[in-house]
């Protein structure tokens, strides 16, 4: 025992110095190891590019133009997207240098593009932002290979792209034939860009001037938005422009947000940057992380079986009435889920995303204010554009019917109506994803059938507003009977108050529900348990058979933007 007590000492003594020593060596690793590493110097050379790189030169031209324009840096754009701390720059040091005989660097420029891996809402994405403050974004600030890398990174990856635009994002630029002579233009990495529209959301916000290359990779996407107090977008920027047909115009009047979000070339139009990136980060919520995942179910906080009395009289009896459409989206759908996509033009087409007890589903409506429930060539173009969507990441689709046809006249026929109208009938039938209808009011002609008539069987529900045919009624009277009612003479009125009066007779959605060509008629206030209980059974039972399919022969639509 006494022996054993000397040595006890000993031995804690002993541990303490190997405890001492390993942590002094720990500590010498950081310091005096890195000192004496036969790489050091180009470790220092690394270390101190990524400065340069990372922080900015606040009396250069470029950033101090970028400040002055009321816009930010292009590292204060992704610290203001992603998530804290998360993200990973990729090409840190990517950069175009100089260098004497002997090999010394001599200049060294950053590149004007910024890639990387990082968080948004605890999701990965993979981020490409321009940096206008070097060289206006143009191809000569470039280093083309980046910009192709982190295309194919995020395919290759399987998460989404975002893209911050600011300039050509790497597009032409004439100073380029200065070094090697004038080239064919190619699209290097542009066959990746359009597959990926099949694979991974991808989104793009134009935070400037979005020319060229740019302005092709802006609408190349699945949703874009533009900050209107910085963003324009056009071919061709106002010095082009003047040259080749001699109009002298500034780039909002060439180009500004007012005008591209009621044309559709950008979906949403917000005011700030930081409001760019809310939006981009609402819309990501709605999707899966790419075409082999599930959307992800959001919060389960409203009751499936609210119902609110203001459905029950908001469509007016009188048909000619107006009402608003998006007022009975927000009513059914989760409270606060209802996020539109490219209010600002289709002529009344309504389209966006929301949740049904967490559920993401697509939107299709109708703002019946606006051209009388009819659908115009913008209108089909923006419903076409919007069913690819759901279609390629497998989201269901409610339908919240309230169509009286295609527009007609001599502006439609100009526009080729019909063509473009085909077209969306044809998404209709192509698809296969969960589709269930709300007829709300009118379902006329050709285009009314499309929206109501395209699944076996087709999942449908009426509100007692319910009116449809092969023709509204009121002008199919004229067709159908003109020879009478010219007869008519001074009594043309009264013999068509007579016709009409006969047709409103079996004109009741009632005899059509008898028939079984309708379900069921429901009561509005109802709408939302009905719809909640229908997604519910689609997302257990149908999209994961659906998804299986998709993973071994691709997604049955590709995407067009």
């Amino acid at each position: 025992m006494k022996g054993s007590d000397d040595t006890t000492p000993n031995t804690q003594r002993r541990l303490e110095s190997i405890k001492n020593h390993l942590g002094n060596q720990s500590s010498s690793t950081s310091s005096e190891a890195y000192e004496k590493s036969e790489w050091k110097d180009i470790l220092d050379t690394v270390k101190g590019r990524r400065k340069q790189n990372r922080e900015p030169n606040k009396n250069h031209h470029g950033y101090v133009r970028q400040k002055t324009q009321g816009k930010l840096w292009v590292r204060e754009r992704i610290g203001g997207l992603v998530d804290q701390q998360s993200f990973r720059e990729i090409g840190s040091t990517a950069g175009n240098g100089k260098y004497d005989e002997k090999g010394n660097p001599i200049e060294y420029n950053p590149a004007n593009f910024i890639s990387g891996i990082a968080k948004v809402n605890a999701r990965d994405v993979v981020i490409a932002a321009d940096d206008f403050s070097i060289r206006a974004g143009h191809a000569d600030g470039a280093v083309w290979g980046k910009s192709l890398y982190t295309e194919q990174l995020a395919r290759k990856l399987k998460i989404p792209l975002i893209r911050l635009i600011d300039g050509s994002s790497g597009g032409g630029s004439v100073t380029l034939a200065l070094k090697n002579g004038t080239y064919l233009p190619p699209l290097i990495g542009m066959h990746d860009s359009i597959a990926s529209l099949s694979e991974i959301p991808i989104v793009a916000a134009a935070l400037g001037p979005t020319v060229g290359l740019g302005a092709a990779r802006a609408t190349l996407s699945h949703f874009s938005v533009m900050a209107s107090t910085v963003g324009s977008l056009f071919a061709a920027g106002p010095p082009v422009v003047a040259n080749a047909t001699f109009e002298t115009v500034t780039k909002q009047e060439l180009g500004g947000a007012l005008l591209h979000t009621s044309n559709g070339t950008i979906d949403n139009l917000v005011e700030t940057e930081e409001e760019c990136f809310n939006e981009i980060k609402q819309f990501l919520a709605y999707l899966p992380s790419n075409t082999s995942q599930l959307p992800p179910r959001g919060s389960l906080d409203d009751p499936v079986e609210r119902c609110d009395d203001r459905l029950l009289n908001i469509i007016p009896k009188r048909r000619q009435r107006s009402y608003q459409v998006r007022e009975i989206l927000e009513l059914v759908l989760d409270q606060g889920s209802w996020f539109e996509i490219g209010q600002r033009w289709g002529e009344g087409a309504v389209c966006g995303l929301g949740r049904l007890n967490g559920y993401p589903i697509g939107i299709l409506a109708f703002d019946c204010s606006k051209t009388g429930s009819v659908i115009s060539t913008a209108g089909s173009q923006k419903f076409r554009r919007h069913i690819d969507l759901c279609e390629v990441f497998g989201i269901p689709i409610v339908n919240f019917a309230d169509y009286a046809g295609f527009t007609i006249g001599t502006k439609a026929e100009k526009e080729a109506t019909i063509r473009h109208g085909s077209t969306l009938i044809a998404a209709l039938y192509q698809g296969d994803v969960p589709y269930f209808s709300v007829v709300l009011r009118k379902v006329f002609g050709v285009a009314g059938a499309a929206f109501v008539d395209n699944r076996i069987p087709n999942m449908r529900v009426a509100w007692p507003s319910g009116d449809w045919g092969s023709l509204p009624l009121e002008g199919g009277i004229y067709a159908a009977y003109k020879r009478e009612l010219d007869a008519a003479g001074e009594n043309r009125n009264q013999l068509y108050e007579s016709i009409l009066a006969q047709f409103e007779a079996v004109r009741s959605p009632v005899r059509t529900a008898e028939n079984f060509d309708i379900p069921e008629i429901i009561d509005p206030r109802h709408t939302r348990p009905i719809l909640c209980d229908w997604v519910r059974l689609m997302y257990e039972n149908i999209l994961p058979q659906r998804l299986e399919k998709v993973k071994v022969y691709g997604p049955k639509v590709q995407y067009r933007p």
